[in-house]
């Protein structure tokens, strides 16, 4: 018997990863967060299948899922929105199955900045404009922010910046960004990234707030800023320069050798 973690993706059931879906098929037991995994990866589960929304339950609960299933040797599918590797609460379930004995596997998702990414059609890393993305968030009742992770700080080094569930506090992160940023920074905002009922704004760090409260955006989205999100001018890459020696293409000034 084994728990398999599986990233579920940002929202369309076909971002799931083929060996995600294979698990999900297989498996006799599958808990799933019911207010953020679609419907149709439920649709995948074989027949028989205990399905169990997690939504409502307490960690203790969700152990007691796993050890019952332990119990009757059948593997689990645990499935997380985005990508397992953050702000997916897996580190403490793995903590208690470790305690029990029970084994697990990690399959990785689509996590919601690269859907963002996608939705808004820029690639976050443009050659000396922009070449780090932060991945961050804002204080929440949940979980507060180590003092040396606030978003001032993060934008001290004018990276892009991915800010997840913060969409809430919009007028504060706008704040916190403008003296590093400026008003006139490209910002987005994406909401419910893949979904088919996404919706995408795109503005400046200036208009965002209020183009959010327009839109009566309240959860489930995510902020991006950072010059890169309008960058035209830039230098090519050198990733396929013709003059650029790579193991696989030798410069041709090099007579190919």
């Amino acid at each position: 018997m084994t728990v398999h973690f599986i990233g579920a993706g940002p929202g369309a059931a076909d971002l799931i990863t083929v060996r995600g879906r294979a698990l999900v098929e297989r498996c006799p037991v599958c808990l799933y967060a019911g207010s953020i995994v679609p419907s149709e990866i439920l649709s995948w589960c074989p027949p028989g299948v205990r399905l169990v929304d997690t939504a409502p339950l307490d960690l203790d609960a969700i152990t007691a899922e796993y050890a019952r299933a332990h119990g009757n040797g059948e593997d689990v599918a645990r499935l997380h929105s985005g990508d397992l590797s953050i702000w997916s609460a897996m580190g403490e379930q793995i903590r208690r199955l470790e305690a029990l004995g029970i084994p697990y596997t990690i399959t990785p998702g689509v996590p919601a900045f690269a859907a963002a990414a996608a939705a808004i059609g820029r690639e976050l890393t443009v050659p000396e404009i922009g070449q780090s993305v932060v991945l961050t968030r804002t204080s929440g009742r949940a979980s507060a922010m180590p003092e040396t992770e606030r978003l001032a700080v993060f934008a001290r080094t004018k990276a892009t910046l991915a800010i997840h569930l913060s969409i809430h506090v919009i007028d504060k992160v706008v704040e916190e960004l403008l003296p590093f940023y400026g008003e006139d920074c490209p910002a987005a905002v994406v909401w419910r990234a893949s979904w088919p009922d996404e919706r995408v704004i795109k503005g400046t760090l200036g208009t965002l707030a209020a183009m959010v409260r327009a839109e009566k955006l309240e959860r489930t989205a995510l902020i991006l800023v950072g010059q890169t999100l309008a960058a035209r001018d830039f230098r090519d890459s050198a990733l396929y320069s013709a003059d650029y020696d790579r193991r696989f293409r030798p410069s041709a000034r090099e007579g190919g050798r």
